[in-house]
């Protein structure tokens, strides 16, 4: 089995700052993409940033230089450091995690439950 969790969300006043974080556990042979995405009320579900296995960073245009996504893979774990907090940045935020098991050779995408974000004006 495998579980993909997320940690770290909360109420902050705009300008403010959180760090969120997604860790994977159990049968993992290696992680693939790993990727923040958020889902605003009456929202669709959107991407927020994504990272490769070789660290490569792909940011939704508006949030780049406010978001920073990074990974450590020897934690199977990846972080959305947010910064100047707008409070449309408000929304559940989910991880999404292409894991391939130990024992398979095909990849498969994990969702995290979602951690809620909350900014205040």
């Amino acid at each position: 089995q495998v579980q993909v969790v997320e940690s770290g969300g909360g109420l902050v006043q705009a300008g403010g700052s959180l760090r969120l974080s997604c860790a994977a556990s159990g049968s993992i042979f290696s992680i693939n993409v790993m990727g923040w995405y958020r889902q605003a009320p009456g929202k669709q579900r959107e991407l927020v940033a994504r990272i490769s296995s070789g660290g490569r960073a792909n940011y939704v245009d508006y949030l780049k230089g406010r978001f920073t996504i990074s990974r450590d893979n020897a934690k199977n774990t990846v972080y959305l450091q947010m910064n100047s907090l707008k409070p449309e940045d408000t929304a559940v935020y989910y991880c999404l995690m292409n894991i391939v098991k130990m024992g398979d050779y095909r990849s498969y995408d994990y969702w995290g439950q979602g951690t809620q974000v909350t900014v205040s004006s």
